[in-house]
């Protein structure tokens, strides 16, 4: 079963919303200028129309992508396994990873609360950095949440999240290489697959069910 821990994607993007402006260098910057272009598709009346979810969706991850490496994290996650694939199916797996992020994580876009998140800076090392924030709940509690970002060129672009202690890169390979370790590369592109094809959750009709 391919699954997340950890609190969603989507909530820390909106909670850096209300995050007050703290000391950083160019890594948190960036970051901070592609959530806000993702807060402006969110934000789209048009997008939030009843039948937008799977149009909205889409928008949200189109954009998001811009400040994501989603090649470098995809490689990552298949560890050694990543050199034995061809090229194509390297770019099949960005994009079924791509896919399974979108349903673990853009699915869950009304789950936001009210949480705020603080700033503590960067950390550069190289092409590499770790912006680090923390998420303050609406109960006062504080979830430490950091960006492992590295450079392309004069763009920083983020390859891990991890979550009070839980790397996104570690949980998923973890999954993988139970599935890897048998030799069943098919069976992990299956899993994925059958992940991609589930219907999609539209959380404005289930609201309206209820009503």
């Amino acid at each position: 079963m391919l699954t997340c821990r950890g609190l969603t994607v989507v909530t820390l993007v909106l909670t850096l919303l209300a995050a007050a402006p703290a000391l950083a260098g160019p890594p948190t910057d960036q970051l901070r200028a592609h959530i806000d272009q993702v807060v402006k598709v969110l934000n789209n009346p048009e997008l939030k129309k009843d039948g937008k979810a799977a149009e909205r969706r889409a928008a949200v991850r189109a954009t998001a992508e811009k400040g994501i490496d989603l090649g470098e994290t995809t490689r990552r996650v298949m560890g050694r396994h990543w050199q034995a694939r061809s090229a194509g199916e390297r770019e099949e797996l960005v994009g079924l990873f791509g896919d399974l992020l979108d349903r673990a994580y853009l699915g869950k876009l009304d789950l936001y609360g009210g949480e705020k998140i603080t700033y503590g800076g960067d950390t550069i090392d190289g092409g590499y950095a770790t912006a680090r924030t923390k998420v303050i709940t609406r109960q006062g509690t504080e979830i430490p949440v950091d960006y492992r970002m590295h450079r392309r060129q004069d763009r920083w672009l983020v390859y891990d999240v991890n979550i009070e202690g839980v790397s996104l890169i570690a949980n998923y390979r973890s999954q993988f290489g139970r599935i890897l370790q048998k030799g069943d590369y098919q069976e992990l592109v299956r899993k994925l697959r059958d992940k991609r094809d589930e219907p999609l959750d539209d959380p404005a009709a289930r609201q309206a069910s209820r009503k």
